[in-house]
C-alpha cells in the first residue's frame, strides 16, 4: 500500500479544528442559556400577574408602596436590578414574590469618629477625634457596588484620620486644622465616590496631649513669658533713666525748678492717709550752709 505523504503543518491545523468542533457540540451557548432564563423570567413575571389579578383587591396591599421625600427604593426583580435606576419619591409598584426592594436614606448622617491614638511624624503620641458628615448621592450604587456603605464609610473615615494625622508635625496638627480636614474631606470624597457616598463636611474635634507634654509645654510658654517681661522691663527702666538725665539737667539750668519739685513731692505726702509728720525746710537754708560749707573748704 501506499500512503499520502501530507505536510505536518495541514494535519496539525485539521486536529485542532476537529477539537474546536467537539468542544464546541459538547459546550452549551451562552445565548441559549439567557434565552431559557429569559423565558423562564417571563413566566413567572405572568404567573406573578395572574396571582394578583386573582387575589385583588387584597394583593394591592402588598403591590403598591411608597417612600417618603428624602427616601429611594431599589428595586431587583429576579435577582436583577431593574431598569430605570431607583423609584421615589411616592408610590410605586412591584409583584409578589418576585420582586424586592430596599430604601436608602437620602439624608446626610453624622460619624463621630472615636478618639484614634496617633504617631505624628515627630514621635508624639496624640489622641484625635473627628466628625464625618456624609450622605448618599447614588442609592442604586450605594446598594448594589457595596455590601453596607456607611459600615465601610466610617472604617474608612478612622484609618484615613490615623494616615493623615501620622504625616503632620505636632504643630501643624495645632495650627492647620482646617488645612487637614480639607485634605481628609477630599481623600475621603474620592474613595468612597465608587459606593455612591458624598461625603461633605470632615471637622478635627479635639486634639489631645499626653500629660507630660502638657506641662513642658506650658512651662516653655511661661519661661518665654518671663523673658519678654524682663525685657520689656528692663527697656522701661532704660527709658525711666534717660527721662530722669533730662530733668536732672533741667533742674540743674534753673534753681526755681528745684523748688517747685520740692513742693510737689510735699504736697503728695500731705495728700496720703498715714502717720507720717512732715516739716517743710526752706531751701534758702540749705543753700546758705553749702555756700558757708565751700567757702571754708576755699579758705583752708
Amino acid at each position: 500500500m501506499r500512503l499520502n505523504s501530507w505536510p505536518l503543518d495541514v494535519v496539525a491545523t485539521n486536529a485542532a479544528e476537529t477539537n474546536m468542533v467537539l468542544c464546541d457540540s459538547f459546550l452549551p451557548a451562552e445565548d441559549d442559556t439567557n434565552g431559557e432564563a429569559s423565558t423562564c423570567g417571563r413566566i413567572l413575571i405572568f404567573l406573578s400577574w395572574v396571582l394578583v389579578v386573582l387575589t385583588m383587591p387584597f394583593s394591592l396591599l402588598v403591590c403598591f408602596k411608597v417612600v417618603q421625600e428624602y427616601e429611594r427604593a431599589v428595586i431587583f426583580r429576579l435577582g436583577r436590578l431593574m431598569q430605570g435606576g431607583a423609584k421615589g419619591p411616592g408610590i410605586f409598584f412591584i409583584l409578589p414574590c418576585i420582586d424586592a426592594y430596599a430604601r436608602v436614606d437620602l439624608r446626610t448622617r453624622t460619624y463621630d469618629v472615636p478618639p484614634q491614638e496617633v504617631l505624628t511624624k515627630d514621635s508624639v503620641t496624640v489622641s484625635v477625634d473627628a466628625v464625618v458628615y456624609y450622605r448618599v448621592s447614588n442609592a442604586t450604587v450605594s446598594i448594589a457596588n457595596v455590601e453596607n456603605a456607611h459600615h465601610s464609610t466610617r472604617l474608612l473615615a478612622q484609618t484615613t484620620l490615623r494616615n493623615t494625622m501620622g504625616t503632620r508635625h505636632l504643630h501643624e496638627i495645632l495650627s492647620e486644622r482646617m488645612t487637614i480636614s480639607g485634605s481628609m474631606q477630599l481623600s475621603l470624597d474620592e474613595a468612597t465616590e465608587a459606593w455612591g457616598i458624598k461625603v461633605e463636611r470632615v471637622e478635627i474635634k479635639d486634639v489631645r496631649l499626653p500629660v507630660q507634654l502638657q506641662r513642658a509645654m506650658a512651662a516653655e510658654a511661661e519661661a518665654a513669658r518671663e523673658a519678654r517681661a524682663k525685657v520689656i522691663a528692663a527697656e522701661g527702666e532704660q527709658k525711666a533713666s534717660r527721662a530722669l538725665r533730662e530733668a536732672s539737667e533741667v533742674i540743674g539750668d534753673s534753681p526755681a525748678a528745684l523748688q517747685l519739685r520740692y513742693l510737689q513731692t510735699l504736697n503728695t505726702i500731705s495728700a496720703e492717709k498715714n502717720s507720717t509728720i512732715v516739716f517743710p525746710l526752706p531751701i534758702d537754708i540749705l543753700t546758705y550752709f553749702m555756700k558757708s560749707k565751700e567757702a571754708f573748704a576755699a579758705n583752708t
